[in-house]
């Protein structure tokens, strides 16, 4: 089944912004483990390696900063999807590692990503 036109510019536009956001961390230093890891109770844009800790990261587009912009948008409800998911991953550790949850805001009028390291907690 093909999706109304209506959605699909949103859809490019958030690998768009997912491809940005794993450009600037990996110039950061931060290696890609997972991109796009997906369970029953969600989705995880991107996992990857800062150093030894084991990072989750949200990446979030708004077109504009109305209604609080992109880090805005990062509800409690979505965190404890996020949360949960990131444990359904863990599951496959022996030893869990050390982990933190970033964010990574991305809107039309900054040419660097808002990068928020411990974003949000467990």
């Amino acid at each position: 089944m093909k999706l109304p036109r209506l959605f699909q510019p949103s859809k490019s536009q958030g690998v768009k912004s997912e491809k940005q956001a794993l450009a600037y961390l990996q110039g950061q230093g931060l290696s890609l483990v997972c991109q796009n890891y997906y369970c029953r109770f969600g989705e995880i844009d991107l996992i990857m390696l800062d150093q030894e800790t084991l990072v989750f990261i949200e990446v979030r587009y708004r077109k504009n900063s109305e209604f609080g912009g992109a880090l805005a948008s990062i509800t409690k409800r979505k965190q404890g999807k996020i949360i949960k998911t990131a444990k359904h991953y863990l599951t496959q550790f022996e030893s869990e590692p050390y982990c933190r949850f970033d964010a990574i805001a991305i809107d039309q009028q900054s040419t660097i990503p808002e990068w928020i390291q411990n974003a949000f907690l467990e």
